[in-house]
């Protein structure tokens, strides 16, 4: 900015307005300034602006992301509100590792990322020992538990969800109706669960022992549950499938099988992801409104940068029952 000033024959605030565009400069002196930099090819540092202002305008996420389409379009509804807002995000795939969650954590914060977005395992936590080095960065959890680090959650009502999707089932005839779950140490995984159970004991239906099974959230995770389901002596009329992923492994397990949706059994998913939409036939799901979910983890956590003092907030969204073509009537 100095070599600027100098060739401009201006000051280095008056290259600094210029260039920041929030003050005002004489036509005439704005152009010697202009010249100037495209002379010496001159860009602002990021790196300097944010020491100078004590922010960088820029949020971590931690993430363990996988194949399943759900993560990817919460990261593009995030994405999308840090960009109208004025940030840039940067994202860390921590994997499902302990080790890499907490290494991923550790470069954030010496990032001084303003703001940070955790979307993991529950079955790791973030080091307590970094956290406590940087008490003044804030956190929103998104569809985590509430655990001792007291910070901003956003979750979905995975019980309503898992009660409407089952619901649905019912209403339409079924009986025999099975429930894939994902992995049980997630919350999510067991509040759709404890749905599916509670709708089932209101309608005073019996759920046989293997007609729950427990998976992983992913394609090849619904297709092998679907097969256990397909090998017991009194097969399932009906699947809740507690994500659209696994219920991607299902159909093609049916399609094995040589079975066709729903006259041979109905299947229903969870999260609304884009693709269901397009399966043949259309999958019938509960939808997560995913860039909802992105815009108000980003304005908690500007709303906690504006207001650090500010009580912890338990924002949960409402599910939503998406009728398509997956079930059929009885």
């Amino acid at each position: 900015m100095k070599d600027v000033a100098r060739l401009a024959g201006v000051s280095t605030s008056t290259v600094s307005y210029v260039i920041n565009n929030n003050r005002f400069v004489s036509p005439a002196v704005r152009e010697r300034v202009t010249s100037a930099v495209r002379q010496l090819n001159y860009a602002p540092s990021a790196l300097a602006r944010s020491l100078k202002l004590n922010q960088t305008r820029t949020i971590g996420m931690l993430l363990t992301a996988s194949s399943n389409p759900f993560y990817s379009e919460v990261v593009r509804g995030v994405e999308r509100s840090c960009y109208e807002r004025g940030y840039s995000l940067v994202l860390c795939n921590t994997e499902g590792d302990e080790a890499r969650m907490n290494h991923s954590l550790e470069t954030l914060m010496q990032k001084r990322v303003d703001g940070l977005l955790i979307m993991c395992t529950e079955s790791h936590l973030p080091s307590a020992d970094i956290l406590s080095r940087y008490p003044g960065v804030p956190a929103v959890m998104m569809d985590w538990a509430p655990f001792e680090w007291g910070k901003d959650i956003i979750q979905d009502n995975a019980l309503l969800g898992g009660k409407m999707a089952t619901h649905h089932l019912i209403s339409r005839g079924y009986t025999r109706i099975a429930c894939i779950t994902g992995p049980l140490d997630k919350t999510p995984s067991r509040m759709r669960l404890e749905g599916y159970r509670q709708a089932m004991e209101h309608a005073g239906l019996p759920i046989p022992a293997d007609y729950i099974i427990s998976s992983d959230f992913e394609f090849q995770g619904g297709f092998n549950a679907m097969n256990e389901l397909l090998a017991l002596r009194s097969p399932p009329q009906a699947v809740f499938t507690c994500n659209d992923a696994m219920a991607v492994g299902v159909y093609h397990a049916l399609y094995q099988a040589g079975m066709a949706i729903p006259q041979d059994v109905a299947v229903v998913g969870y999260d609304d992801i884009e693709l269901a939409r397009y399966m043949t036939p259309p999958l019938s799901t509960v939808h997560q409104p995913k860039d909802e979910l992105g815009e108000l983890a980003i304005d908690a956590l500007l709303h906690r940068l504006a207001d650090p003092m500010a009580e912890t907030q338990l924002l949960v969204l409402t599910p939503e029952l998406i009728e398509r073509a997956s079930v059929g009537m009885i």
